[in-house]
């Protein structure tokens, strides 16, 4: 019996880890394509965004605010039709998304794909936009910058932050936005396509971080 019941609880594993499936999305931008993974370890923020591809709500959406060296945000419903230079960033479809923090393994390292969200003074609980995303690009940072950083933050907060030695090479080499960390989800990573996102936070803006001509997602895809 004890035998069966071991068989049985591999299957079971094993079935589990059989049926575990890997999202990918496909961007298709007016800049060009950027691929995305989804991770797993934020599965509301993975099916919330999938769900929203699958009814082609990010369809004709544009990126509304880009501040070089920072990062490219987009997802606002308002955008689909917005006159040129009208202020963006507002949009929203009526419901948000508990956030899934989890910095030191998932974190805003360049090319993390993050929710955007209110400010902590109209959100204390730091709940996600249900629609609205960025795409990190950041800077690269020495070890005292991060060390500085860190300072900074506990006299914010009155909290110790930890920078684990993955992050400490990541932020020193590939660049990042670290002080964003435990503070808005990152859900997911470009995979492929980091020169268009490249492009498009070097395009010219507006005071308002909106893009001059307009840089659109034309409409995004599940490839996995």
């Amino acid at each position: 019996m004890r035998k069966l019941v071991m068989l049985l609880s591999l299957v079971a594993v094993m079935a589990s880890c059989s049926s575990k499936k890997e999202y990918m999305v496909r961007v298709f931008t007016t800049a060009g394509v950027v691929d995305v993974k989804l991770y797993d370890e934020t599965p509301e923020h993975r099916d919330n965004f999938v769900k929203l591809v699958k009814e082609q709500r990010y369809d004709s959406l544009l990126f509304h605010r880009v501040i070089r060296n920072f990062m490219i945000q987009g997802g606002d419903p308002d955008s689909k039709y917005a006159a040129p230079g009208k202020l963006l960033g507002e949009g929203d479809l009526g419901y948000t998304v508990e956030p899934e923090f989890m910095p030191e393994l998932h974190f805003h390292r360049r090319g993390a794909l993050a929710a955007a969200r209110e400010g902590d003074d109209v959100n204390p609980t730091k709940a996600s936009s249900a629609s609205q995303f960025y795409i990190v690009w950041g800077n690269v940072f020495t070890k005292e910058q991060l060390d500085r950083l860190k300072t900074q933050y506990k006299q914010r907060t009155g909290k110790d932050i930890t920078i684990t030695p993955e992050q400490l090479e990541v932020y020193t080499t590939i660049g990042g936005t670290p002080h964003l960390d435990g503070d808005y989800t990152v859900f997911g990573e470009v995979v492929k396509g980091l020169e268009v996102v490249d492009a498009i936070q070097n395009v010219k803006c507006d005071e308002n971080d909106r893009p001059l001509r307009d840089v659109r997602i034309i409409k995004m895809e599940l490839i996995k």
